[in-house]
């Protein structure tokens, strides 16, 4: 081979070389920054292929995808003067990379440095003017809202977008959690009380107000029943009257018997009388029916 060939060969190879760099890809979640000779080209390229000039641009890639940052446990003194142990985390997006770029450089060491000393202030700044019971209750969400809009606002000139701020774990310190548990138990001993309390008192008044009606009805049944039974009564008196006015002979017969049956029924009865008591008359002899007056 002349030499004239094999410099054509080098030449080939060397353009096919630079052909290759020249063209590179970027992913559907991926968005890309040129720099050229160090200083950054003011253009985000997206998804698709795309040109470079060889040796003298450079593709720096981000992710356009949600990213988390877990924020280190710490301490954090509430509004009550408690303290407590919080978890976070942050989500957040690079929206504009040459922002991210100039603020932090290309990698994810120095936003997350950041996310962590802005959240950290936020968190403070925030739970020191809430309640232990706010933040265990569902007025976290209302929390967690300010916290994030604080951060979104602060991080917003470093070129990313805050989605959400959230605490994982909220603990009290060891040496608080036996006092405070212990204050929760006297709390519900105490709810607990009252609440059996002010069933005992309407368990009473209850009883009473039963108590008193049926009082009631017993009282309006005896006089209903009274009522019945003098109306019966005197409808008893009436029939033995009339009988009486009808056949007054007859009816002194009738009751004469009733009494014997009434005096001998269970056969252990004794009476001290003389053989000629008029009350034996009927045993001595037969009733005789009484001649009735003609009409």
């Amino acid at each position: 081979m002349t030499r004239l060939a094999a410099a054509g060969v080098a030449v080939l190879v060397l353009l096919a070389l630079l052909a290759d760099s020249a063209l590179y890809t970027v992913g559907q979640t991926e968005q890309v920054l040129i720099t050229q000779l160090g200083e950054p080209i003011p253009h985000i390229y997206g998804p698709g292929l795309h040109t470079k000039i060889p040796l003298i641009q450079n593709v720096i890639r981000f992710d356009s995808r949600l990213l988390d940052y877990e924020v280190p446990s710490e301490e954090v003194i509430l509004g009550d003067q408690r303290r407590l142990i919080v978890d976070s985390f942050t989500r957040y997006r690079i929206t504009d990379p040459l922002q991210y770029y100039q603020a932090v450089g290309p990698t994810e060491e120095g936003i997350r440095a950041r996310l962590n000393s802005v959240v950290s202030s936020s968190l403070r700044r925030v739970l020191g003017n809430e309640q232990l019971l706010n933040v265990l209750s569902s007025q976290r969400a209302r929390i967690m809202g300010l916290i994030r809009v604080q951060v979104d606002s602060e991080m917003h000139g470093f070129g990313i977008k805050v989605e959400d701020v959230r605490i994982r774990r909220a603990d009290l310190p060891e040496e608080n959690t036996q006092a405070i548990l212990a204050r929760m138990n006297a709390e519900r001993e105490r709810v607990a009380r009252q609440a059996r309390a002010e069933g005992a008192e309407a368990s009473l008044r209850i009883r009473a107000d039963a108590e008193r009606e049926r009082t009631v009805i017993l009282a309006d049944a005896r006089s209903h029943a009274d009522q019945l039974r003098g109306q019966g009564e005197a409808q008893a008196i009436a029939i033995y009257a009339d009988a009486f006015q009808r056949d007054p002979h007859f009816f002194d017969v009738w009751r004469t018997l009733q009494a014997y049956r009434e005096a001998f029924a269970t056969g252990t009865s004794r009476l001290v009388l003389s053989p000629g008591a008029d009350f034996l008359r009927y045993l001595r002899e037969q009733p005789k029916a009484e001649a009735k007056p003609a009409p």
